[in-house]
């Protein structure tokens, strides 16, 4: 039998599944995979619960219940000072599904993409899947901001796509008003598009303002913008997510949309609807987080590691590299086996591996484990 022809023949096993397992395994404290250790609000579930007894349990409309998306266009209306209506919104199974569904759009065989690492997993495969080309360039270190005459220089008239993420996953650096600027400015002067990767769009700190395409009209007619409301409301296991795109682009997005999952989740549909009438629910999502984040970089800092700037997202930066010379892959499985907490080691974010002795602590976690997690590190 031939061997069988893979679109994807360099990708294995993720390796937030390689660390999970290998924490549970080793019974350590998992602050690898990005997700609460806290459970939702009960006023959702319990909209969950009486939209499913008043039988709103078959298909939702294809591009999302009506209601979500009107209470979803007034809030970014709202928010971002922008004219968004329900018809450019479409609710998506999760930030990676519409993340996959932008990009399908977009990308035809022989386009280059622009990927800044460290990036999120699921961007160079997508492109790949889609026969289009990534164009990765290495975000700066140690401040991961994107070094932008580098990217005038690597555009060609064969870049159909960049795709920027903000607040930034795995770094928890955010993108600032100038970052925008520049991209605006490529926007204009090339014939691209953008996705704009915001699912921490509601987790930043020290009273950073979250820098949207939304509130970029040059940028925006050329945009995809993705959002989470598992990021925002800890579901992660609900797997809803929602995309923003300019009517003439969402038309496209939505026929490959209607194939891949054709509509989402009904009863949550309409329960995340009731739910975020309340702006409170999620206005206050990063009061909480800076909290923890707190906790975890307080309880850190007799270690011996180097603490990296975080301004977003639930992820924390540290560098090890006066401890030890190992790779960050071995590093981060030692710590596992060893000294029973685990991490995500930084390299795998990146085409070429490059190893800066970094890895990613998740501290979406109840305080009494930050705590024991941050006295492991300080024994270490």
């Amino acid at each position: 039998m031939n061997e069988f022809p893979s679109k994807l023949p360099e990708i294995g096993t993720t390796i937030f599944t390689i660390m999970s397992a290998l924490a549970k395994k080793e019974k350590a404290i998992n602050l690898s995979q990005g997700f609460p250790e806290f459970d939702c609000d009960v006023k959702l579930k319990d909209f969950v619960t009486k939209y499913i007894s008043e039988g709103k349990n078959q298909y939702a409309p294809m591009q999302g219940v009506e209601k979500l998306r009107e209470v979803l266009a007034n809030k970014l209306s709202r928010q971002y000072r922008s004219n968004v209506s329900p018809d450019m919104i479409t609710v998506t199974a999760g930030g990676t599904q519409a993340i996959y569904t932008a990009i399908s759009t977009v990308v035809k065989k022989g386009d280059e993409v622009i990927i800044f690492d460290p990036s999120y997993d699921c961007y160079a495969p997508t492109v790949l899947v889609n026969g289009g080309i990534p164009v990765h360039i290495n975000l700066s270190f140690p401040d991961f901001s994107i070094p932008w005459e580098k990217v005038r220089h690597i555009i060609t008239a064969k870049t159909r796509l960049i795709i920027i993420n903000t607040p930034h996953n795995p770094s928890g650096t955010t993108l600032k008003e100038d970052d925008l600027k520049q991209l605006s400015e490529i926007c204009k002067n090339n014939d691209l598009y953008i996705i704009s990767d915001e699912v921490y769009e509601h987790i930043s700190f020290n009273q950073i303002s979250h820098q949207s395409v939304l509130n970029y009209p040059e940028i925006l007619e050329k945009a995809f913008i993705i959002y989470s409301f598992g990021k925002t409301f800890h579901i992660t296991g609900w797997k809803m997510g929602y995309c923003v795109a300019p009517i003439r682009l969402m038309k496209e997005f939505l026929k490959i949309h209607q194939f891949l999952i054709f509509s989402c989740n009904t009863p949550v549909q309409y329960a995340l609807a009731e739910y975020m009438e309340d702006e409170a629910v999620y206005m206050g999502i990063s009061e909480m987080y800076q909290q923890k984040l707190e906790i975890f970089r307080n309880g850190v800092k007799k270690s011996r590691f180097k603490l990296l700037n975080c301004e977003g997202t639930y992820f924390q930066l540290l560098d090890y590299s006066s401890i030890t010379d190992e790779k960050d892959v071995d590093f981060a499985k030692r710590l596992t086996k060893e000294n029973k907490i685990a991490s995500i080691p930084v390299s795998v974010f990146y085409k070429d591996n490059t190893d800066r002795k970094v890895l990613r602590f998740c501290f979406a976690k109840n305080n009494d484990t930050l705590h024991k997690a941050t006295e492991i590190l300080c024994k270490i």
